[in-house]
Parts: C-alpha cells; sequence; structure tokens
C-alpha cells in the first residue's frame, strides 16, 4: 500500500496523464521544477517549459532555470520580459505581483495558442496559500491551473520527492523575484536591483545559504537564518559586508536580529491570504 506521499505523487500524475499538451511556467526554484519533471514523467515531450527574464531575475535564477530544463530533458522556451516596463510595476503596489504574474500568464497564453498547447500550469503548493499571494488572481484569470494544489502537495512534500527524484534542487532556498526586496511603494529601478542582486551574491559567496538584501534606499536590511546572525555579526565578516554593500551604493547596511522571515514586507500589511484557488 501506498504511503500518503505517493499517493500524492500519484495523484499528480493522474492529474497530468489526460492533458494532450502542457506549458509549464518554470522558473527553475523547487516547485517548478518538481512541477516540470513530474510532468515530462507523465506526458514526455508533449510538456513545454516557459521561462521569462528580465531586470528582476537574479542571473544565477536564469542560469538554473537552463540547468534544470537541460537536465530533466525537457523542451524549454525562455522570453525576454522586462517587468519594469509594465504600467504601474516600478511604482511597486501592493498588487505589483498581480501585475507580475498577469504579464507572465499573458506571456504564457500567447504563445500557448502560437503553438497549440492546451493546458498552462505553474508552481504553486498548498502552503502558497497561506501567503499574500495577489498573483493568483491572475492565474485565475488566465486559466493557468495549479497541480500541485489539485495534489495537496505541500512544500516540505515538494521537497521530499524532489530528493527521492534525484532533483538537486530539493533543498534549495527559495529566491523570489529581486522585486520582493524593496518595500510597497518604495520605487523599483534596475540600479537598486543590482544593488541588492550583488549584495545577496557577496553574503551567499561568505557562506550564508540563505540571504536577503531587503532595500530601504540608502539602508540595506540584511536577513539570513536566525541561526547565522552572530556569524554575520563576527567583526571580520561584518567589516567585509558594510564595506563591500556601501561600494554597491549603499549608504548604511544594517542587520534584521529577527533573521530571515520569508515575506517579511508583508508583516503589517493586514492582508488575508489568498483564496484558495477552485
Amino acid at each position: 500500500m501506498k504511503n500518503p506521499l505517493e499517493q500524492k505523487l500519484a495523484r499528480l500524475s493522474e492529474i497530468f496523464r489526460p492533458m494532450r499538451s502542457l506549458m509549464v511556467a518554470f522558473s527553475g526554484g523547487v516547485d517548478s521544477t518538481f512541477v516540470l519533471k513530474a510532468a515530462c514523467d507523465a506526458l514526455g515531450a508533449r510538456v513545454l517549459a516557459l521561462t521569462t527574464t528580465s531586470p528582476t531575475m537574479p542571473d544565477d535564477d536564469r542560469l538554473s532555470a537552463l540547468e534544470m530544463g537541460r537536465l530533466i530533458g525537457a523542451r524549454h522556451l525562455v522570453i525576454e520580459s522586462n517587468e519594469l516596463e509594465i504600467p504601474g510595476y516600478a511604482q511597486n503596489p501592493l498588487n505589483r505581483c498581480y501585475l507580475c504574474k498577469h504579464n507572465l500568464f499573458t506571456v504564457c497564453v500567447a504563445k500557448a495558442r502560437e503553438l497549440g498547447i492546451d493546458e498552462i500550469a505553474d508552481g504553486l503548493n498548498l502552503d502558497d496559500l497561506n501567503d499574500y499571494r495577489p498573483g493568483i488572481q491572475a492565474a485565475t484569470e488566465q486559466s493557468v491551473r495549479h497541480p500541485l494544489v489539485e495534489a495537496e502537495l505541500t512544500k516540505a512534500d515538494v521537497r521530499e520527492l524532489s530528493r527521492a527524484l534525484g532533483l538537486p534542487t530539493w533543498d534549495r532556498a527559495a529566491s523570489p523575484c529581486l522585486s520582493s526586496r524593496f518595500p510597497y511603494g518604495m520605487q523599483i529601478t534596475p540600479a537598486g536591483l543590482q544593488m541588492v542582486e550583488r549584495g545577496e551574491r557577496l553574503l551567499h559567496a561568505l557562506g550564508f545559504r540563505v540571504a536577503r538584501v531587503r532595500y530601504h534606499g540608502e539602508v540595506a536590511r540584511l536577513e539570513v537564518e536566525a541561526s547565522e546572525v552572530a556569524r554575520l555579526l563576527e567583526p571580520a565578516t561584518r567589516e567585509t559586508v558594510d564595506r563591500e554593500l556601501k561600494k554597491f551604493g549603499f549608504r548604511y547596511v544594517t542587520v534584521d536580529l529577527k533573521g530571515f522571515r520569508s515575506g517579511s514586507l508583508n508583516e503589517g500589511l493586514g492582508t488575508s491570504p489568498a483564496p484558495r484557488p477552485a
């Protein structure tokens, strides 16, 4: 008899199997890589991965998407799409995620129609429904499916199954777009995005697996895992980080003593979790 995790994986395969063709909105992260692998296992060459790249996407993530697509052996289409050109996006409103996902899924729908692809899916998992994610509305409007939600797969489930399938993304830290480092209402600029990306690349190079450089104008607020805060504050590390981030353009560098929290800039919004999609 299958264990609960195996049953969920079987359910996911059952969701894919009737599809004649499928496009996966593919970032190369933990969730979309697992979706792409499971879809390709069920449908083979009838699956196409589509990745949009822009200044809001770290170079490391773009390279990861290319690498994971090759590893899985999927057909993979990469399209340049600059979110900063979307009307209103750079002003960083509360529905920024909606604007981004609306743009992404508009690209997906247009390309799917051009290529005769019937279905579009993303990597939303069950846990994501408990966070502030206005992008879910854009998916609903464009009839994008959430196979992981349909199969009731949580983030922990996805990681465990990814490990079982030999996917190197199974323990990868989440890496949302760089715009998520800017508090709502603060202008998103190419220069600011570059400062954030360079700062996070430095922290990763220093051995901090999870790192965020939150952009507050002249101030960089650093988040690393709570257990790593003390190491970040060690004199040599602290001096290196302070010196280099100031070279990147920040005037002040601070450390968030509570450590990394996914979506920390959503704290205090007073918003309800996204409604569960049908």
